[in-house]
């Protein structure tokens, strides 16, 4: 596996989990330094004192036994005969295990093995410090070869021997005690060492992760938190970026579909009271006015076809207005608009509209009223353009704060891929819908088309 991955997985989990990791690495392995720098400590002292008991006991008992050893290089055989009898028996022949007397030189003056008795095998470190007036203890677990008892535990002390007037060293004492009793109170010392240094390290780790823990976890609820925000600030930079491409769409809409309006409202005042007025003009400049031979009952007649003209050219002036201005809606309620969209729609075109109505909103925003009036009024109007008016109905129902509105026909429908790009009147009604943020739905059938639009009566 590659580093990097490595450190991916590795980033992947928890802070908690990596101080968890790291942290008990880091706590064991200064557990084990402070543990063994400790318990080194504590050997070493306990060592000493212990060495230095019997040291002191063991000198208490040899010194009334040596000559001056300032001005006695030699021990004679009395001197020697003693003190085999005082360190073979009593109380000190079962704690040591050998005893030596070191001169100055190297030299052994007295040993308990009479073969080392007058050797000189030269100064080691330990003797060497001890002539130097230090006491010097060492614990042998395993005792020392030659000394007697193998295997055995032993203490090694090397004891100075000072001269009483002077304070001189004037020879080192070497004795090994059975060591049973220091090993196992060493031993125990040790334990509870370890035990201490350990219960202190797992307590103050324990604390030190409770708080990481804690604070870890709070972290990565903020972590979340900030992650669910992001999340929702991408989705509303998402549908903002999608309403701003609506808005665009619907402005795009909104200038084609006055441009289609003016073109409408030309050609219907073109081939309606344009005609109707130019047609009246026509008749004012027959010779019915001109000439005063024609009789009066020729000019009358010609004065009431005029008149009929002018009549039709002004209904059809109120007809192109009263599709062109809303009527008064800002008052009226959901099913009271529906109403009169229905009912000028009737009046204009004499078809029947059902209309069905289920548990109509009190409340709709003014934005929602214009719109669903201008949907149903379009719609219906191209039911009875393209489907002859047959079947038609309206339909309204409520779901939760949305409110539906269906317009349906049954004519023989159409194929919506053939639609004309520039037919405006079902992309103007899409563009004008989404851009209140509702949603515009188109069904076509064998049996009819039905055009669905779903928006909220909350005010936006």
């Amino acid at each position: 596996m590659q580093l990097s991955q490595l450190i991916t997985r590795w980033n992947s989990h928890s802070l908690a989990t990596q101080f968890l990791v790291i942290g008990g690495v880091v706590a064991a392995g200064a557990m084990l330094l402070v543990g063994a720098f400790v318990s080194n400590r504590i050997e070493d002292a306990v060592t000493r004192n212990s060495a230095a008991t019997t040291a002191l006991y063991v000198d208490s008992v040899i010194a009334p036994l040596l000559p001056d050893m300032q001005r006695n290089e030699v021990l004679d055989e009395t001197v020697a005969r003693a003190l085999d009898e005082t360190l073979g028996q009593g109380a000190l022949g079962d704690r040591l295990l050998s005893f030596r007397l070191w001169r100055a030189d190297g030299t052994v003056l007295y040993a308990s093995d009479p073969s080392a008795t007058g050797t000189n095998t030269g100064l080691g470190d330990e003797l060497r410090m001890a002539f130097s007036g230090k006491m010097v203890a060492r614990f042998d677990p395993d005792g020392e070869p030659g000394q007697g008892r193998a295997g055995v535990p032993a203490l090694a002390i090397y004891n100075p021997v000072l001269q009483p007037w002077s304070g001189q060293v004037v020879a080192v004492s070497e004795f090994h005690e059975v060591a049973n009793d220091f090993e196992q109170s060493l031993n125990r010392a040790r334990l509870h060492t370890w035990l201490a240094v350990g219960a202190f390290t797992l307590a103050f780790f324990v604390m030190l992760s409770a708080i990481v823990l804690r604070g870890s976890r709070t972290i990565e609820s903020q972590r979340h938190a900030l992650k669910q925000r992001v999340d929702e600030l991408s989705t509303l930079l998402a549908q903002n970026e999608t309403l701003r491409g609506r808005l665009q769409r619907a402005s795009q809409r909104a200038t084609a579909l006055n441009e289609g309006y003016l073109r409408r409202i030309g050609a219907d005042l073109h081939d309606g009271p344009a005609r109707l007025v130019a047609y009246a003009a026509l008749r004012l400049d027959s010779e019915a006015f001109k000439s005063s031979r024609i009789p009066v009952a020729t000019r009358e007649h010609e004065i009431g076809a005029i008149k009929a003209s002018l009549d039709e050219a002004m209904q059809d002036i109120r007809t192109i207005c009263g599709g062109l201005v809303l009527p008064q809606i800002e008052a009226a309620g959901l099913s009271e608009i529906l109403q009169r969209a229905v009912k000028a729609h009737r009046q204009r075109t004499g078809s029947e509209v059902e209309l069905s109505l289920s548990n109509p909103p009190d409340r709709l925003s003014q934005a929602a009223k214009i719109c669903i009036f201008r949907f149903v009024q379009e719609t219906l109007n191209n039911g009875f353009r393209h489907a002859g008016g047959v079947g038609q109905r309206v339909a309204q129902w409520a779901d939760g704060d949305c409110v539906t509105i269906e317009v349906a026909d049954a004519g023989p429908g159409f194929d919506p891929e053939k639609v004309q790009p520039a037919s405006l009147g079902l992309a103007g009604l899409r563009e004008r819908i989404e851009s209140l943020g509702g949603t515009f739905e188109l069904v076509v059938g064998a049996h009819g088309t039905t055009v669905r639009m779903t928006t909220s009566i909350r005010e936006i």
